[in-house]
């Protein structure tokens, strides 16, 4: 699973959860209550929006690639239209549009991407849900329209998994809308070495650094709009396990309920 899916657990989407306790009554809850507030925010918002999108997708990861991205309920189109600055050529992009093609028309392959979209969403969801319990939490600042909360890891955590290891170190801060009670920046760094198996078989470094952004794209519908992941390591034998990531995705417009796989293909093609 891609390291951006966990450390970008804060990308549930939708409606304000009904009963939430008022932002203006804000200042007599604790930071830790603010915090398990927005993440019951976000969990109803997860399990109430269905709403799907087209945006531009721009990753700068070794090879920067800019994407159209079409989401559907049968799953996305991603259709690659430049490469390292340029514009694909007429060549590339028959090769692109060959590649799209294949994918949508292979059950096998649709089937494993929805396996492997409904592991991250649980990920995502159990990653939400150990924030309040994995850090320790105060609020750092405030104004007329988000607080800031600054976490530290909470030495009492017992992680379950390598993914919480690695959350678990982090020290950094998140920022809530206070209109919304929505989770909007979450940044963070890891503040000592992660080893895995008693470090003989990898290490994640201190220092590593993560930052993921959401804004509302449409009235009280929430998207991630910037990840930028910097962590490094080694495993066995010299692999890099580390991630070095920069996406930023822009252009954000609703596509119809209802759209197939073969319309979001056509969907994602850049009009001349």
């Amino acid at each position: 699973m891609n390291l951006r899916v966990y450390l970008s657990l804060i990308a549930v989407m939708g409606l304000v959860l009904v009963g939430v306790l008022p932002m203006r009554a804000q200042e007599t809850r604790s930071a830790k209550e603010i915090i398990q507030a927005a993440v019951k925010t976000e969990l109803a918002a997860d399990k109430n929006d269905r709403s799907r999108w087209r945006y531009r997708d721009d990753q700068r990861d070794g090879n920067d690639t800019v994407s159209i991205v079409v989401q559907t309920d049968h799953g996305s189109v991603k259709r690659v239209i430049s490469k390292n600055g340029r514009p694909l050529s007429d060549a590339e992009a028959r090769v692109e549009d060959q590649r799209i093609q294949s994918l949508i028309h292979d059950p096998d392959k649709l089937a494993r991407r929805r396996k492997d979209s409904a592991q991250d969403d649980k990920n995502a969801t159990e990653l939400l849900n150990m924030l309040p319990e994995a850090f320790t939490w105060k609020v750092q600042s405030e104004d007329a329209e988000k607080i800031t909360l600054h976490f530290e890891p909470n030495a009492g955590f017992n992680p379950p998994d390598m993914q919480s290891r690695v959350m678990g170190e982090m020290m950094g801060e998140l920022v809530v809308d206070k209109e919304q009670n929505r989770i909007e920046t979450i940044r963070g760094r890891l503040m000592q070495d992660v080893t895995i198996g008693w470090g003989f078989l990898g290490r994640l470094h201190a220092g590593g650094t993560f930052r993921v952004e959401r804004r509302e794209v449409m009235p009280r519908l929430w998207q991630i709009t910037e990840t930028h992941v910097h962590i490094e390591g080694k495993a066995l034998f010299f692999k890099n396990i580390g991630q070095q990531q920069d996406e930023v995705q822009t252009e954000f417009t609703q596509v119809p309920n209802g759209t197939t796989l073969e319309q979001a293909a056509q969907m994602s093609k850049v009009l001349k």
